[in-house]
């Protein structure tokens, strides 16, 4: 009930005026808890709620205000050994208190990543590392894009952008049409999860109220992917055609885009293509905002992001009522990811038939993936659904720069494969799903020959702890004690009791709230099964 009276008075002030946006700029300002406090009396909130909201991100924690860079620790940066060395090496140019950490910066494919200035940045010496400071240059991330099939995602339109939204006005008053052919082309959600996506177009077309929400999931924080970033940078508008075409459809005039704030570019880039459509009147009657994230993974739990928005901490919500009855500030919400709207206009354009007859019956078009810094030909590649693992790392990943024992699919909660069953898949849904693996976000990030399994699941474990919401026991608590034991067992003579540690596996799978606590079980297992020979010396 708390929530639910916050959630009212952040409403009064419209989206605007956004309550985690004056949390943001006030925890970083000079005068940070006198200043947070007038933002709760602004907005007729306790301070309590203000001070827990601001302590909860690692861009507005108290304890990380000297933070002057940040370098990545994701996971594709730790597999490929570059951050220490670039610590180190940072170390002659700023003080231990002034180096923080972001979860991944989407150099995935470079490594040696670091944010800096507001942009990002990869450099492998010394050298580079002085320019870029001194200079401040623009963001150095390229990367090879292709596609194995008619580009959906990946080929910039012929049309001007004027007729590129002056065909969602065709739509305005269709909703029947539009949802009869996002049914037909099988559109399932691209943020991992593959939920139908016209469903939730149909189930906030039913409710009756005058105020209804677009909301973009853009915090993209599987490390390891980088598409999103990618759409953000290089097909923004795709992504906002299918946000207005689906305000358009449910009757809902705002829409809302929260973008990771280790992403500066991509937010640098939205806000000038929203300007664009704003100057040109080309979406009338439609309000935009982007929101920029403060560093939580659990944010890209769909309610939790609901919450963040909010003002609120990023806690996930307890499940029914679901967003399309009540989402933002209790409204109902469309909520999807950017890779799930930028498939909207091609869908509308040549016929949800064409977007089916790609792919296989249940897990239909395209998809975007991230390969990391172990292939030979890193980038972003969008690859028809059912092509067979083997054909994307060797046509176009190009093979592996070294040997290879594993690679993680869909971030730190998607499956470990290891290389000799690679042959066995394919692209989709069900073909990972069914082998106990796990598409997500369908990032490739390669687990090098000499590194330890166990080290990374500490990995995972870590991660899991740092970036839980801490609502609901299993994921607070147990991922933290997973992690005391596995790094306990890598450091000493400790035995892990493995019926201990099942049951454990088991509490996380079952009793967590949301997809963190209950997907990094999935990792595990696979690491346990596949790899028993080189762990089982840690276990009794």
């Amino acid at each position: 009930m708390a929530n639910k009276n916050i959630r009212s008075l952040a409403a009064r002030k419209g989206i605007d005026k956004n309550l985690f946006e004056e949390i943001a700029i006030n925890a970083n300002s000079e005068n940070a808890i006198e200043n947070l406090k007038k933002v709760a009396t602004v907005f007729q909130v306790d301070n309590s709620l203000v001070a827990g909201t601001a302590s909860f991100y690692d861009f507005t924690k108290a304890e990380n205000s000297k933070h002057k860079i940040f370098v990545c620790n994701g996971t594709a940066c730790m597999c490929a050994n570059t951050q220490d060395k670039l610590i180190s090496q940072l170390k002659s140019n700023f003080k231990e208190e002034e180096i923080g950490y972001a979860s991944c910066i989407g150099h995935c494919h470079t490594n040696a990543a670091f944010m800096y200035k507001d942009q990002t940045y990869s450099a492998t010496s010394k050298k580079e590392i002085d320019a870029i400071l001194k200079n401040n240059p623009s963001s150095n991330n390229a990367y090879k894009v292709d596609c194995n099939t008619i580009p959906i995602l990946t080929k910039n339109s012929n049309h001007s952008i004027s007729s590129f939204f002056a065909f969602a006005e065709t739509l305005k008053d269709k909703p029947e049409t539009v949802i009869l052919e996002l049914k037909t082309a099988n559109l399932r959600g691209r943020g991992g999860a593959g939920f139908p996506f016209w469903f939730k177009l149909d189930a906030v077309i039913k409710e009756k109220n005058k105020q209804k929400y677009i909301v973009c999931n853009a915090d993209e924080g599987d490390p390891g992917a980088f598409s999103d970033m990618y759409l953000l940078e290089e097909q923004p508008y795709k992504v906002l055609f299918g946000m207005y075409i689906s305000g358009l459809t449910v009757g809902a005039n705002t829409a809302v885009l929260y973008i990771r704030g280790e992403y500066p570019n991509a937010i640098r880039t939205i806000n000038e293509s929203i300007a664009f459509l704003n100057k040109n009147n080309l979406t009338p009657n439609f309000k935009w905002k982007t929101i920029k994230g403060q560093g939580s993974y659990v944010c890209g739990e769909e309610t939790a992001l609901l919450s963040s928005i909010e003002g609120l901490r990023p806690e996930v919500r307890v499940r029914p009522p679901y967003p399309a009855q009540y989402g933002l500030y209790g409204k109902p919400t469309v909520l999807s990811n950017v890779e799930t709207f930028a498939n909207l206009y091609y869908i509308l354009k040549n016929g949800g038939n064409t977007y089916a007859n790609l792919g296989n019956k249940q897990s239909t078009g395209t998809k975007l993936i991230s390969l990391d810094s172990f292939f030979n030909q890193p980038g972003i590649y969008e690859i028809e659904m059912g092509t067979p693992l083997l054909e994307i790392i060797e046509k176009y990943g190009k093979g592996f720069k070294s040997e290879i024992k594993a690679i993680q699919i869909g971030g730190p909660l998607g499956g470990i494969i290891p290389v000799h069953k690679l042959q066995e898949l394919t692209l989709d849904f069900e073909s990972l799903n069914t082998n106990g693996f796990l598409l997500g976000h369908a990032s490739f990030v390669c687990i090098p020959k000499d590194f330890p399994i166990l080290k990374y699941i500490e990995h995972l474990l870590k991660f899991t702890a740092d970036e839980s919401c801490g609502k609901c026991y299993p994921c607070r608590i147990g991922s933290f004690r997973g992690f005391e034991m596995v790094q306990k067992a890598g450091n000493s003579t400790y035995k892990i009791d493995r019926q201990l540690f099942n049951d454990l596996l088991e509490t996380l799978e079952i009793g967590s709230l949301c997809a963190l606590g209950g997907g990094v079980p999935l990792p595990i297992k696979n690491a346990l099964e596949h790899f028993n020979q080189e762990l089982e010396m840690y276990f009794s």
